[in-house]
């Protein structure tokens, strides 16, 4: 855990994401019932501070020490150093439960149980190229195989569901995947 919390304060110092909201939560934040939310690995907070601001009550979870620093002090912000590969999420706890650019295949489950009866889950993170990755690409036990995310949450209420060729939030070419459920 310590490699990894180092290597990711790192890469949020040298490689930092541009602070603007998620579109994905954006645009489909208003499905959700404002109350409690997850915001999964969340960086340095940039859908904690939107969700905050819409009147959410966030629990902003994350391994990164730095990052976490970077995000507001505020009654309705609970930042939770962890690691995630051990984080276990409370059932029947969230509105609202925000995951991207990560995966930890183990919490796919737990983000159902974790949801209330009506909660929303928007997640979106990164999937396998179809082709020759170039080097220096992501590990693949970070990226999803195609429709492996719809079919983790089909039991859900589907309100939308993309997989697509983009651009991350640091500019570089990616293919993601972004599912929008209900419970």
């Amino acid at each position: 855990m310590i490699e990894d919390k180092e290597r990711w304060n790192i890469r949020h110092v040298e490689k930092p994401m541009k602070h603007t909201v998620s579109p994905i939560v954006q645009s489909y934040v208003q499905h959700a019932k404002v109350g409690n939310a997850l915001d999964l690995a969340c960086g340095t907070g940039r859908n904690t501070h939107f969700l905050e601001e819409l009147g959410f009550s966030v629990d902003a979870v994350d391994l990164s020490d730095y990052a976490l620093s970077q995000i507001s002090d505020s009654k309705n912000i609970k930042k939770i150093e962890v690691d995630l590969d051990s984080y276990n999420l409370e059932k029947n706890s969230y509105d609202l439960i925000v995951n991207t650019n990560y995966l930890n295949r183990r919490l796919m489950a737990q983000m159902i149980d974790a949801l209330k009866e009506g909660g929303l889950i928007i997640f979106e993170t990164f999937i396998e190229a179809h082709e020759k990755p170039e080097q220096g690409s992501m590990n693949p036990d970070y990226l999803l195989e195609k429709n492996e995310l719809l079919k983790a949450f089909i039991d859900l209420d589907i309100i939308f569901y993309e997989e697509k060729d983009g651009i991350n939030m640091r500019g570089e070419k990616n293919k993601t995947a972004s599912l929008v459920a209900k419970k």
